[in-house]
């Protein structure tokens, strides 16, 4: 009997802590968006949520799972089902990772498009680097990139980015508020690259970061509704 009462108790507490998280958060979706690395990603997101006055209570930005395509699909997969156990899963989830030289990129690509349920999990790329989706607020750009000699292919993108944003250091904490003001001009070139590289069968290079970006703005329409 005492131990039946326990579980009813602790049921009801459960109930009533995940009532009071949803009572926190706006009417839009929940959002989970991992990204790799600890600082450069998230501190963008961050920044990206802070602007836009987005409720924090429904997007929640992880940093903390390395850096190769796999470790990011499996942190947004513990976290989704974590949340989905306590009946509050996320509405959608993003996987923000590059192409770079990782050997798990292919197979998480396969991974993260086959995961159910089918339309939550989705791709935030870049090929090479992030810093290709940072290049295209200053031009536009279809030059593939390569390692050359010492110098990786992300040092390859690094180089033209730092010929026009000089003061760019990864993991800085405000890179979004120094370009916000060409961030249109960004998602432009964003997706006038993917229809070139998509019409030239390539990848390199490529960025789906303005499709996340959209996907956030929208919300804030959402908001201010």
């Amino acid at each position: 009997m005492g131990t039946d009462n326990l579980f009813h108790k602790r049921k009801a507490k459960a109930s009533e802590l995940l009532e009071r998280r949803k009572a926190r958060r706006a009417s839009y979706d929940k959002v989970l968006i991992v990204c790799e690395g600890e600082k450069t990603e998230p501190n963008y997101f961050n920044e990206l949520i802070n602007f836009y006055k987005l409720n924090t209570a429904n997007v929640e930005i992880d940093g903390t799972c390395g850096s190769s395509p796999k470790s990011v699909f499996e942190r947004a997969l513990e976290l989704y089902q974590k949340e989905e156990c306590r009946g509050d899963a996320f509405d959608n989830v993003y996987c923000v990772f590059d192409k770079d030289s990782h050997d798990t990129y292919d197979e998480t690509l396969i991974k993260i498009s086959a995961q159910k349920p089918e339309g939550v999990f989705h791709l935030a790329i870049s090929v090479p680097c992030f810093e290709y989706w940072l290049l295209l607020h200053f031009q536009y750009t279809t030059k593939p990139y390569h390692a050359t000699g010492s110098s990786s292919i992300g040092d390859e993108v690094l180089k033209d980015l730092k010929s026009v944003f000089p003061e760019y250091e990864k993991g800085s904490e405000d890179i979004f508020k120094r370009l916000s003001d060409q961030l249109e001009f960004a998602k432009e070139n964003a997706q006038r690259s993917l229809t070139h590289a998509l019409a030239n069968h390539t990848d390199n290079p490529t960025t789906y970061i303005h499709e996340l970006v959209d996907y956030l703005q929208k919300l804030k329409l959402t908001l201010d509704g």
